[in-house]
């Protein structure tokens, strides 16, 4: 919704209307008027049908109106998904939202979204989200205009009128991305079938090969592999790391299944032990006990299976070790590495890898994603086998590489639909690319970090950006040649203190886990940013031309609490398998805890939602 503004009267016209003049038949002529010396100006009829057309819109702006009726009938507050098939409505062929009434959607010449990572009710003076059972949550709620002192956002309230409470994906104890949410979407029944097709086309026509399962550069991003710096300059790999190049000779590679077991020693996690197994052979080509640099502390042998009498044999040091994984997977071509969650046993490594096959991404969840499935669960279900059944001894290394490479050939042998639970999804960019009514729109994605090798690889243009600066330039600059832009803000949330991802939330879990310390926030740090947050906004939405639907949306509020509190949790967990549950003292976990994590990640998911239409 947009604040309303005052309305002006239509121009008179000062000059009598000219006498039309006769002209021979001609369907793509129309008069216009006459001009001096006994001329007459003509234009085509198109340009004229054109004009009435754009008098036509001038004359029924678009508009946003808000379903408090439908909007009070779910069970949630509006989704990302909602706002997601909002776009796809105003862009592509996507049905009208229940949630929102567009009027003259067709009128609407381009779409911006931004997700401003950060923005609360707080930075824009609402009210306190009401306890009364009498009043719905969810309900859009107007913004106090003109903005009260102490607004860190005012632009949101002189350019918006309400704030549509979303809700973040996820589950109860733990929220999803909603950045990922946003860029997916379910394909139509139409397309499925279609890709269905193509699929059986190609399983029947194509050479059963492993190399098909190859991890892409998208695959590798989001599952957060330490990705070498010649395939995308997204990973700042430490000084000790070392990388396997990518060569080529026209051969098949070598395959290896790999896995790899820790320890706890002073200075935390080392490698302990670590295999590699020849997928065509079945051969164990390398299998070696590694000696930490420093002193163990727990030989972790439930999950790792090492034990403290094989770990007095270990005298190879993990430079040994990996200088001997160097050499092997340094051949030519190079070979291709299989494991489950195979980033984790790279970091162990501290080495990247170019060619990866992950189990874990070949295979799904059945609860689809982004849910991970277990290595045991998969070779159970798949290769009817019992693996890690060995209780209090571990697991062993060498079966649990065995179990991948077995995984695999399963997939070789039946084809890329097997061990597959998901319901087919595509990019937000292939929909608007193939959507008739879309008409070859162009799109562009304005992120920080390298968004062509993520969400931002289907669209037509993507700009790379490091500051919120970078940000709001790369939308000015894509702003005339295309019709769908998103740009991504992340200062303000990062003057929080918030964090977003698995590696930083893991750093804050650290931090916090132990910790009684209340969170808080530097209230300087938040002014600077969220001015500078509203210079930005201020800049995107004085150059937006007329008849451009403006969305503006938050995304999730502050995920500190629940991050504290599921560190909590896992230290628990942890303690409990290890036979060593606390009885008392900040690591236990009661049932107080898990109904206070649940309410966290519920607050966690609230964010806002704003919608306006620049008319002029």
């Amino acid at each position: 919704m947009k604040r309303s503004q005052p309305s002006t009267s239509p121009p008179t016209p000062s000059s009598p209307a000219h006498k039309k003049v006769k002209m021979s038949p001609n369907p793509f002529n129309a008069l216009v008027d006459d001009t001096e010396d006994g001329w007459t100006r003509v234009e085509k009829r198109k340009g004229k049908k054109g004009k009435k057309a754009e008098a036509k819109i001038d004359a029924q702006p678009a508009r946003f109106m808000y379903n408090s009726s439908e909007i009070i009938k779910r069970t949630h507050a509006v989704g990302i998904n909602d706002i997601r098939d909002l776009v796809l409505h105003l862009v592509a062929d996507a049905p009208p939202p229940s949630w929102v009434r567009i009027e003259n959607p067709r009128s609407i010449q381009k779409v911006v979204v931004l997700l401003t990572v950060g923005m609360t009710g707080k930075s824009i003076s609402l009210p306190p989200i009401s306890t009364s059972a009498m009043d719905n949550p969810n309900v859009p709620v107007e913004i106090p205009f003109p903005s009260p002192p102490g607004t860190l956002l005012p632009l949101i309230a002189s350019k918006f009128s309400h704030a549509c409470p979303t809700r973040a994906p996820g589950e109860t104890t733990k929220m999803f991305s909603a950045l990922s949410t946003f860029f997916h979407v379910p394909v139509t029944g139409e397309e499925k079938k279609r890709r269905q097709q193509e699929r059986l086309n190609s399983e029947r026509s194509q050479e059963k090969s492993a190399l098909q399962y190859l991890l892409t550069l998208e695959q590798m991003i989001e599952h957060e592999y330490p990705i070498p710096s010649y395939m995308a300059d997204i990973f700042q790999a430490p000084e000790d790391w070392i990388e396997i190049p990518l060569t080529e000779d026209g051969t098949f590679p070598d395959i290896y299944g790999i896995d790899c077991e820790m320890c706890l020693t002073e200075d935390g996690k080392a490698l302990a032990r670590v295999c590699l197994i020849n997928y065509i052979s079945g051969k164990v080509v390398y299998d070696q006990l590694v000696k930490p640099e420093k002193p163990i502390t727990d030989y972790l042998t439930r999950w790792s299976g090492i034990t403290e009498e094989s770990m007095v044999k270990a005298t190879t040091t993990f430079a040994e070790v990996r200088e001997k994984l160097r050499e092997t997977l340094s051949a030519k071509p190079t070979p291709v590495l299989v494991g489950h969650s195979l980033e984790s046993d790279l970091r162990s490594l501290k080495m990247s890898h170019p060619r990866c096959i992950d189990t874990a991404v070949i295979y799904h969840h059945p609860r689809g994603r982004p849910l991970k499935p277990g290595l045991a669960w998969l070779t159970r279900k798949w290769c009817r086998r019992e693996i890690q059944n060995r209780g209090e001894g571990g697991h062993d290394p060498e079966e649990d590489a065995r179990a991948c490479l077995e995984l695999l050939k399963k997939k070789v042998e039946n084809g890329p639909g097997y061990g597959q639970f998901k319901t087919d999804q595509e990019s937000i960019f292939e929909r608007i690319a193939r959507s008739t009514r879309s008409g070859g729109a162009k799109t562009a994605v304005v992120d920080h970090g390298t968004p062509a090798s993520w969400h931002g690889a289907k669209a037509t243009a993507s700009v790379a950006c490091k500051t919120d600066e970078d940000v709001v330039n790369g939308v000015l600059e894509m702003l005339p040649n295309n019709h769908f832009i998103f740009g991504r803000f992340l200062e303000l949330s990062d003057a929080y203190g918030w964090v977003t991802g698995k590696a930083a939330n893991e750093t804050l879990v650290t931090e916090l886990a132990d910790s009684d310390a209340e969170i808080t926030t530097d209230p300087a740090k938040e002014a600077v940013a969220a001015a500078e947050l509203n210079s930005r906004l201020s800049r995107v939405y004085d150059a937006l031309p007329p008849r451009t639907a403006f969305i503006v949306f938050s995304g999730h509020s502050d995920p500190r609490r629940m991050a504290k509190l599921n560190g909590r949790k896992a230290a628990f967990e942890i303690a409990l398998r290890m036979g060593m549950p606390p009885t008392s003292g900040p690591a236990m976990w009661t049932t107080q805890d898990g109904r206070d994590l649940e309410s966290e990640v519920e607050l966690a998911k609230r964010g806002f939602l704003f919608l306006c239409i620049k008319d002029a």
